[in-house]
């Protein structure tokens, strides 16, 4: 099995991790870029617990790694830590002289605000996987009484976090990248897709107006016949 790793983080402080764009300067808190009030971004990850119950589970977590892959409190209750992540593609996500049935493992240096979606897209791009983000998708895979359940992560929702919470045993928590079935028109954009509303709107008032001339013609012809039988002789 191959592995790699890559680090999507290296301030937390200064830096945040966007998967388009690598890093940008952290707006002020409460801001969003433009400078408008970003309500959204005071229910970041650190929001779940208070600062002393990530303390402690922080402390907790390090406390149990075997792996060195350790995580970091920053002041501002930002933590920063690894997650590895299966790559179980129907394609190879990179040439590999060593057939794996597996799939690759890839071990990634995030932070506590980094979302699915967006380490879905930093995981394509390190794999010079050119296909929409929308066909891949997050899961976690749990084991719990020698059962293993798998869940698709939504893509706001942070994988430091579950991390954190499950504690640092794969056996417990792992990731997975995968291709997921998405239905017809999911692939699309919205442009796209109102265009093709556009086009059906079109056919189907086509579809009317021959319909009408079908049935205006075949009443006409009806109405000559019975006119021909109640002629008088």
């Amino acid at each position: 099995m191959s592995s790699g790793y890559s680090s999507l983080e290296e301030d937390a402080e200064d830096f945040f991790f966007t998967a388009r764009t690598s890093f940008f300067r952290r707006a002020p808190p409460g801001k969003s870029r433009s400078g408008q009030p970003d309500v959204e971004k005071e229910k970041e990850t650190h929001n779940y617990l208070s600062k002393e119950e990530i303390k402690e589970k922080v402390h907790k977590y390090n406390s149990a790694v075997t792996d060195k892959l350790k995580m970091t409190l920053n002041s501002n209750g930002i933590y920063t830590g690894f997650i590895k992540v299966q790559m179980e593609l129907c394609k190879p996500a990179q040439p590999s002289p060593e057939p794996s049935s597996g799939g690759c493992m890839n071990t990634l240096h995030i932070s506590s605000t980094n979302t699915v979606g967006e380490v879905i897209e930093a995981l394509l791009r390190k794999f010079l996987v050119t296909e929409s983000p929308t066909k891949f998708a997050l899961y976690k895979r749990c084991h719990r009484e020698d059962q293993v359940y798998a869940c698709k992560l939504s893509d706001q929702e942070h994988p430091l976090y579950l991390r954190l919470v499950a504690g640092p045993r794969t056996d417990t928590l792992s990731f997975v990248l995968r291709e997921h079935e998405i239905g017809e028109w999911e692939a699309f954009s919205l442009p796209e897709l109102q265009n093709f509303l556009r086009i059906l709107d079109k056919e189907e008032d086509e579809q009317l107006q021959s319909l009408k001339r079908r049935y205006t013609a075949y009443r006409q012809k009806l109405e000559e016949a019975l006119g021909e039988v109640w002629k008088p002789g």
